[in-house]
């Protein structure tokens, strides 16, 4: 079993930057990946959109089409953390963020969830 804790939320301007980083630990083995997802005010658990994805092991990245050039994925293995870079920031970015770990490489079955961090962008 894998525990996951995020920080790093926050509310922010328009075109700001912000880091999310989620720390992980307990089963990060070699075959599980790690992301994170979004769901925006309203919207239901099973509405959480995928955003990035890393393996833990390699250099192989995932990132949604549509943040693809502002969002970017890290990981620190020897800190067992997780990151996500988010540059340019919109009001439609606005969401919790919730950290995950699952079947690799996008996720598909998410086997654990932190508990998330707001983002909130102001116009």
């Amino acid at each position: 079993q894998v525990q996951l804790v995020e920080s790093g939320g926050g509310l922010v301007q328009a075109g700001d930057s912000l880091r999310l980083s989620c720390t992980a630990s307990g089963h990060t083995g070699g075959y599980l990946g790690l992301g994170w997802f979004r769901q925006a005010p309203g919207k239901e658990e099973k509405d959480r959109e995928f955003v990035a994805a890393i393996s833990w092991i390699g250099t192989r990245t995932y990132t949604a089409q549509h943040v693809k050039d502002r969002f970017t994925v890290s990981r620190d293995n020897a800190k067992g953390t997780l990151y996500l870079q988010m540059n340019n920031l919109k009001p439609e970015d606005t969401a919790v963020y919730y950290c995950a770990a699952g079947t690799p490489p996008l996720l598909e079955k998410v086997n654990a969830w932190g508990q998330g961090t707001l983002v909130t962008v102001s116009s």
